[in-house]
């Protein structure tokens, strides 16, 4: 907490603190054992794929097949597409916490006494949102031409987390992000209305 927090992130942020802060005062006062595994973006089965507040994967999904369907000749994506965005599949994620929670209990123990008792569970790899517009647009099928609004904020210029703990351990996530996007893909044309 020695700098500004992003303004766009801002509440998110303090959110995530406020839990790590959490995790490392019950172990303090109460003895417990609690580790924060704290997730990169997120995207996956089920997201929420609505325009007005969605994160950029379901988004960008949504948008490229809507311009797919209805054969656009552009779609219109937030910022400039040059900050870079970490991703894991939520399937990943769920890996990564039964993977901790069934670490040796003297490894277990280890990290539930640092401080802060945090894990960072990533890809360990980034990718700016242009690179990933033109990914989803290629696993969609799409031909529109993508459109920046330099109205719309950016953001984070960058979010990559530092996973080097989690590798240490043994944990690495399965599911690629073209693998992830492309099944994404094909669950959000399963819940679409015919």
């Amino acid at each position: 907490m020695t700098g500004r927090l992003e303004t766009t992130n801002q509440a998110f942020a303090m959110a995530k603190i406020t839990g790590i802060e959490m995790c490392r005062a019950f172990n303090f006062q109460y003895a417990t054992k609690y580790i924060a595994a704290m997730a990169t973006n997120l995207y996956g089965p089920d997201d929420n794929y609505d325009l007005q507040d969605s994160h950029v994967i379901p988004a960008l999904v949504r948008k490229m097949h809507e311009a797919k369907t209805a054969k656009q000749d552009s779609v219109v994506v937030w910022g400039t597409g040059s900050p870079r965005r970490e991703f894991l599949h939520v399937d990943d994620l769920a890996n990564a916490c039964v993977f901790l929670m069934q670490l040796p209990p003297e490894l277990y123990d280890a990290i539930a006494r640092m401080s802060p008792p945090i894990v960072n569970v990533g890809s360990g790899e980034d990718i700016t949102i242009a690179e990933l517009a033109t990914l989803v647009q290629e696993i969609v099928g799409s031909t529109a031409t993508i459109r920046w609004d330099h109205e719309k904020p950016d953001g984070t210029p960058r979010k990559l987390l530092a996973t080097h703990r989690m590798r240490a351990l043994g944990w690495a996530p399965l599911i690629s992000l073209r693998e992830g996007i492309a099944a994404t893909y094909r669950e959000y044309i399963r819940r679409i209305p015919s």
